[in-house]
């Protein structure tokens, strides 16, 4: 019996799932202190921030599926995607590391250029790791049953790790290694978690065991797998409203220390404790989350989480003190955790359809295309933080205008509410290939 015609080893669903936790540590930590590093510490100007958060997410949105072809036509003898995984760990960590490492001497142009350089590499590193780890879903877990508990699992892990990276971190950064307003605290704290991430990412790449019959079909060129996709009305519909809710939890976690400090009038530690009942719930809600899949779908789930999460935006708004924001992240949580057990099970069906339609996998390149959506995330929170210098005067910690608190419940709570709302509603109509057999998205 050949290589090809062997069954795949079965990879176990913990030891994939386990990978998230090592994905989730870095980005996390960028996306929730980068405005408190450098805009509200260094000092730098939120039209400067807003500029080049569009500037890097339309980079973002080129080399993706770039990215994505290149992995879906790797062929060697450690698979399609390992390679790519076991490459991108060292150079996101290096590259995070260098994020927090800004010299504070640097201001004007050179504070600027520093952090556009290192944002732009750390995110195309982190799209490198994310097209093939989320790749590799679908093909190690064909059935759909399968897939969810898989899911699930990771779910978890990436919100253990965003306890480190969110809740702890602020704790890390400003009291253990640093201070409120220094930046030795965010060094130490960005080695740390690149060293931990290397070590989970590599453990998990050299664990999977890819299916060589997905990699047997000849390779097709960019440009017409691109244009195939794009004339796919069903990846249109799921990817932007999926991104209605990718946007709103890229505000909640660039936003959530500021608002701490803003809107509740505390100091920045305290996030922890609004941040870890909001991860705690989410973790606890995946397993009935999980079951009502079982039961009524992925689809049937999806839409009920939506409205869920935009009543937790909702309430959040209201909150005066920790304890009501607290409250208010329960619900915060629940509705989260309903999206993190589905949306990518819908995402996972487009794909399916695909291979089946196309007779080839290209998940690289097709969640590279999704993730087109993803970066609109960058230039959404750039805007959104533009936008609270021109309605609410606030420019950076140096220069916060009038009605800071007012201006970080806008950007924490209204402006993902409406995002979220509009999603509710569109997943409404929205319809999704049903699932597919195992074996018809297996290449003869």
């Amino acid at each position: 019996m050949s290589q090809l015609d062997a069954p795949p080893r079965r990879t176990p669903a913990w030891r994939y799932a386990i990978g998230m936790f090592g994905t989730s540590i870095p980005i996390n930590m960028i996306k929730g202190s980068m405005i408190l590093f450098y805009v509200d510490i260094l000092g730098l100007d939120v039209r400067a921030y807003g500029v080049v958060m569009v500037i890097y997410a339309v980079i973002d949105a080129l080399d993706n599926p770039l990215l994505g072809h290149l992995s879906d036509r790797t062929r060697s003898r450690f698979g399609r995607r390992r390679p790519w995984l076991l490459v991108g760990a060292p150079l996101l960590a290096a590259c995070m590391i260098a994020f927090f490492s800004a010299p504070t001497s640097l201001q004007g142009m050179g504070l600027v250029l520093w952090f556009a350089v290192f944002a732009i590499l750390c995110e195309a590193f982190d799209s490198m790791l994310n097209a093939n780890y989320g790749a590799l879903l679908p093909e190690l877990f064909p059935q759909e049953r399968d897939r969810a508990v898989a899911n699930s699992l990771r779910q978890g892990f990436q919100l253990v790790a965003l306890v480190i990276s969110l809740a702890i971190t602020p704790v890390l950064t400003t009291k253990v290694f640093g201070t409120e307003h220094s930046t030795q605290g965010f060094q130490i704290t960005a080695i740390i978690y690149g060293a931990i991430a290397l070590v989970v990412i590599a453990f998990m790449a050299l664990s999977a065991h890819e299916n060589p019959r997905y990699s047997t079909r000849e390779r097709t060129p960019l440009l017409p797998s691109i244009w195939s996709i794009v004339r796919n009305p069903v990846f249109w519909t799921v990817g932007l409203t999926g991104a209605c809710y990718g946007i709103a939890m890229a505000l909640v976690l660039s936003g959530v220390q500021l608002y701490v400090r803003y809107s509740l009038g505390l100091p920045v530690g305290n996030a922890l404790y609004l941040q870890g009942i909001v991860i705690l719930i989410s973790a606890g809600a995946l397993a009935v989350w999980t079951r009502v899949v079982a039961r009524k779908g992925a689809l049937w789930t999806w839409r009920l989480a939506f409205p869920v999460l935009a009543a937790g935006f909702a309430a959040l708004f209201f909150a005066t003190n920790l304890v009501t924001a607290i409250a208010a992240g329960v619900v915060l949580g629940a509705g989260w955790s309903g999206m993190l057990a589905t949306n990518d099970l819908i995402v996972a069906r487009v794909l399916d359809a695909d291979a089946t339609h196309n007779g080839e996998h290209r998940e690289g390149l097709f969640l590279s295309a999704f993730g087109f959506f993803t970066r609109l995330n960058g230039i959404v929170t750039g805007l959104a933080l533009t936008s609270l210098g021109v309605f609410f005067g606030y420019n950076s910690g140096n220069d916060p205008g009038a009605d800071p608190g007012l201006a970080f419940r806008v950007y924490l709570c209204v402006y993902p509410f409406v995002l979220t709302a509009v999603g509710a509603v569109a997943a409404r109509f929205i319809s999704v290939p049903v699932e597919t057999p195992p074996e018809a998205v297996e290449p003869v």
